[in-house]
C-alpha cells in the first residue's frame, strides 16, 4: 500500500459537530484520517464501506470517485454535513 501517494478527487468539505471546524477531504490519506479521527461513530454500514473503499483505492482496486461518494454517504450516516465541491 502506498498511503503517501496523492490519490486525489474533488474535495468534500465536512462540517464537523463544532460548526467552526471544517475539514477538506480530497485524498485517500485525508479520507482515512477523517474517518478514523474525526467521525463520531465507527460502526455504521456506510462508515465501514468507506474504510473498505479507501483501502481499495490505495491498492488500485477502486476509483477515487467511489471513495468520494463513500465519504459523502458515511458523513450523512454520521450526521455530519458534507459539501461536495466540483471543479
Amino acid at each position: 500500500m502506498e498511503w503517501d501517494t496523492p490519490i486525489e478527487f474533488d474535495p468534500v468539505i465536512l462540517i464537523l459537530h463544532n460548526p467552526d471546524r471544517l475539514l477538506s477531504v480530497r485524498t485517500a490519506i485525508g479520507a482515512a484520517n477523517a474517518l478514523m479521527k474525526e467521525f463520531p461513530c465507527d460502526d455504521g454500514e456506510e462508515f465501514l464501506a468507506a474504510i473498505r473503499i479507501c483501502i481499495d483505492v490505495v491498492n488500485g482496486n477502486a476509483d477515487p470517485w467511489e471513495l468520494r461518494a463513500a465519504i459523502i454517504r458515511a458523513a450523512e450516516e454520521a450526521g455530519i454535513t458534507a459539501i461536495a465541491v466540483l471543479h
